[in-house]
Parts: C-alpha cells; structure tokens; sequence
C-alpha cells in the first residue's frame, strides 16, 4: 500500500473525513470533534477507498455510491 497520512482537522459540518492523493500516498483528514469511535470507523471508510483504487474515478457521488454497493454486498 502507498504511504497513508493522517491529520485530525476540523471539516465542514456534516463530513466526517476527507481523503485526497497526494505524491506517494493519500492523505486522510478526520474531524476530531466526532470523536474516537466515530473516527476510527472514518479512518476505515477511508482505507477502504484507498485499498479499492476509487480515486481512478473522477465523481465523488459515483466514488461514494460503488462502495456503499460493495459493503451492502458483504
């Protein structure tokens, strides 16, 4: 897996965590005020983008909507 980096920063209301590619990794931004069950759950939301190469796609809904299918499929 490429290099993954974490930084906790407060995020808009209502987005919980926030990843972007970056060179050699992804970063993964989470929300500290959501607190550490809430991010922990996050942070696997995110890896779980990053291990599925989502970020090939260019639509955020369409990136959002393929993995919801598959954890509906498990």
């Amino acid at each position: 897996m490429d290099d993954v980096y974490v930084y906790l920063e407060p995020l808009p209301d209502g987005i919980n965590e926030m990843t972007m590619p970056c060179f050699g990794g992804y970063t993964i931004y989470l929300d500290p005020r959501q607190g550490f069950e809430s991010m922990v759950k996050s942070y696997k939301h995110a890896l779980s983008h990053i291990q599925n190469n989502d970020f090939n796609g260019l639509d955020v809904q369409n990136i959002e909507d393929k993995a919801h299918k598959r954890r509906e499929q498990k």
